[in-house]
């Protein structure tokens, strides 16, 4: 125990993953010797533009885009996804104002979808089931003669519900409705092929799956036309102006083309690891509850409540002991307010305080995974005794 104290345990890999030494190696060159700008006509610029368009080709490649130019390369998932929906909500504006979305979506999407709201757009959320599931049918009832886009996840990033995406798109094809889907948990996760689900959008972000931070990709299907949200230069064809960041993109690609090599491995890990840690858990320390579908689930997430303490009381002696982990998304860890995600299936308040995101990646062990067991069973069991509400329960009061 002690030996494993002085290191760091990482199990937040949903917030960010570290660079792989294969991605690094191919973006050194663009910062020192290939740093020419991709838009310059001399030989340098030339080159940096071939590396973007190289880029390009392997990214649309490694998601089965129908052609390279369906690529455009943004600064984040954040960004794609508010260039998707604003975009679309700009575009469409004259067929109508109506958007529907899901209740458990990132903040990237919840805030954008707000902030059009207040611009006259009406809104949409659709629930989920106490798995956090969407039921195609329950979008399909929702549509309406002015509604322009529909804005459902494919993998949710606290509890890792995979969602039914393939038959939301057809539903939305069928009443000729633009689909967008934030990808950016499921992208080196689990597979992921446009032409096969039938999207319209989908956003991703390099550094869920052991790229760089600051990078990242909005697929628009040939034919779907949205506003740019960054204005300026004529870069990405005109699309989304600003320097290209030669290096990140370069990564990016580099980054997805090994995560889609490394998939089945990486899936069969990640998810043993997780099984060992929920049976360990489960075994060890009475009244938790798992949040989230087992069977619909990304292969590193396991989101777990322990009822009749504090999850933030939970994180810092987590890190006491060197484990890194998370209540929920990293976008609002500075909020002290319950998870939306978990309120929306179900959890009462004092439940979803008591939760812990833990999410594994490559670079753990099976050792890291039980002494995350004995850390948390000593953890949850000192804090439960300085719990009145636990003791009143252990009463029976």
């Amino acid at each position: 125990m002690a030996d494993m104290e002085k290191k760091i345990i990482y199990l937040d890999h949903a917030a960010t993953t570290y660079v792989k030494p294969e991605v690094f190696e191919v973006m050194k060159p663009y910062f020192d010797t290939e740093y020419g700008n991709p838009s310059s006509i001399y030989s340098i610029g030339r080159s940096n533009r071939k590396a973007v368009e190289d880029a390009r080709i392997s990214v649309a490649k490694s998601i089965g885009a129908a052609e390279p130019s369906e690529i455009y390369f943004t600064g984040s998932g954040t960004e794609s996804d508010n260039w998707a929906i604003k975009g679309a909500a700009l575009a469409l504006k004259k067929k109508g104002k109506h958007i529907i979305t899901s209740n458990i979506e990132h903040p990237a999407v919840l805030a954008t979808c707000e902030f059009l709201q207040k611009q006259g757009y009406d809104i949409t959320y659709v629930k989920v089931d106490e798995e956090g599931l969407i039921n195609p049918e329950d979008v399909d009832k929702e549509i309406r003669p002015d509604t322009i886009l529909v804005t459902i996840m494919m993998a949710n990033n606290e509890i890792g519900t995979i969602q039914p995406i393939k038959e939301i798109a057809q539903v939305c094809k069928k009443h000729g409705v633009l689909f967008h889907t934030d990808a950016v948990q499921a992208a080196g996760n689990i597979p992921i092929n446009v032409k096969d689900l039938g999207v319209d959008l989908l956003s991703v972000s390099g550094h869920k799956f052991y790229g760089p931070k600051g990078v990242g990709m909005l697929y628009i299907r040939k034919g779907v036309r949205i506003e740019s949200l960054i204005h300026g230069g004529h870069q990405e064809r005109n699309r989304r102006a600003g320097t290209e960041n030669v290096p990140g993109i370069v990564g990016f690609a580099k980054a997805l083309e090994l995560a889609n090599i490394n998939m089945e491995a990486h899936y069969k890990k990640l998810s043993s690891l997780r099984d060992r840690a929920l049976k360990g858990i489960t075994d060890r320390i009475p009244y938790t509850r798992v949040n989230g579908s087992m069977e619909k689930r990304l292969p590193g997430n396991l989101n777990i409540s322990f009822r009749f303490v504090e999850g933030e009381s939970v994180l810092l002696m987590l890190d006491m002991k060197g484990i890194k982990a998370s209540s929920g998304s990293a976008c609002t860890s500075g909020s002290l307010d319950p998870s939306h995600v978990l309120l929306s299936i179900g959890l009462p308040h004092e439940i979803a305080h008591g939760s812990l995101r833990l999410s594994f990646g490559e670079i753990n062990t099976e050792e890291e995974v039980d002494y995350l067991i004995d850390a948390l069973d000593e953890i949850i069991n000192k804090l439960r005794n300085m719990s009145p509400l636990y003791e009143d329960f252990t009463k029976g009061v």
